[in-house]
């Protein structure tokens, strides 16, 4: 892989650090100005002509920010002759604005897939996608790897607990595909939520569809954003019987109130990956569990660096 360069840009730099290590290259070298009018420079360090670039960058908060600086890392790599520019975005901003839900809303997550094609980025990867359809919005190849594996491992090697006293949870219908997923690899049953959401970050939970009762709830979502929804589902699980409730998700976003709600949850324990950096939010609440993405998007760049299958890579990703 001596024409491999991976660079991490603002939002990643602990994640890029732990990928590099995985695939034993250095990390590349550029820096990344803000200026006092907002204004954002990317410079690259090292000469990529001919290179096979990775960029490494979550978009989230600041998610303008964070997108801009991977527009502009990207437009710099291929004004240098780069041989290809290719996005590694753990946690893709704007997700949730995949569709019109009203008359006159705009599709935000297609947006920004044209945004990075005009940029020039030749290859995306993404992790757990808010609406996998995000997919067929670019032109390039562009792959959604999932964190459910490594989720799953953490549960067949927690001391302590036997995986046959698991139900899985889905917090609502849209995650029911995620949450059989995830059931499959630990042969556990599978209970859903049905719930309504009268507005954005706000959702009440109404029923629950299969039985928690004298069982080990481990609710699964995509993302935790405010936890508003997640404790309503707790709450509802924990008067269903459940002897303990875990919560789990690939992006901790956990924004406003979600750290003092998680806290005050009576959780048996908070799971989440490092798609989004949680070094700041881990000062907060050190009994969250944090686990590394890096193993998998290592394997990704491996198997696209040598042509070779992603899903025979990612599935040997954490052995």
């Amino acid at each position: 892989m001596n024409n491999t360069i991976v660079f991490a840009l603002s939002s990643s730099v602990g994640l890029a650090k732990e990928i590099c290590k995985e695939l034993n290259l250095p990390l590349g070298k550029c820096d990344v100005k803000h200026f006092a009018d907002g204004e954002i420079l990317v410079e690259l360090r090292e000469s990529v002509r001919g290179k096979h670039v990775y960029f490494v960058q979550s978009t989230n908060k600041p998610v303008n920010e964070n997108l801009m600086e991977l527009l502009i890392g990207i437009d710099a790599c291929k004004r240098a002759s780069a041989a290809t520019v290719n996005c590694i975005i753990p946690y893709y901003g704007y997700a949730r604005q995949d569709r019109k839900a009203k008359p006159r809303q705009p599709i935000t997550s297609k947006l920004v897939a044209n945004l990075l094609e005009s940029a020039g980025a030749n290859r995306v990867v993404t992790m757990d996608l808010h609406a996998t359809q995000i997919q067929g919005y670019f032109d390039i190849p562009t792959d959604d790897i999932t964190s459910l594996g490594l989720i799953a491992d953490y549960f067949k090697h927690k001391e302590g607990l036997d995986v046959k006293d698991i139900v899985v949870v889905s917090p609502d219908h849209g995650g029911t595909v995620r949450a059989r997923n995830l059931a499959e690899s630990l042969n556990a049953p599978v209970a859903i939520i049905d719930k309504r959401r009268p507005k954005p970050n706000v959702a009440v939970a109404m029923n629950l569809l299969g039985d928690v009762n004298g069982k080990v709830a481990v609710i699964i979502d995509d993302m935790v954003d405010t936890a508003g929804t997640l404790v309503s589902g707790i709450d509802m699980l924990k008067a269903k019987g459940a002897t303990a409730v875990y919560a789990c998700c690939t992006h901790g976003i956990l924004s406003g109130p979600a750290i003092e709600r998680l806290k005050n949850a009576g959780l048996a324990g908070f799971i989440c990956t490092n798609t989004i950096d949680q070094t700041e939010k881990q000062k907060e609440y050190p009994e969250m569990v944090v686990l590394s993405v890096a193993p998998l998007i290592a394997a990704v760049i491996n198997a696209v660096e040598h042509n070779s299958s992603m899903s025979d890579a990612l599935s040997h990703a954490f052995e």
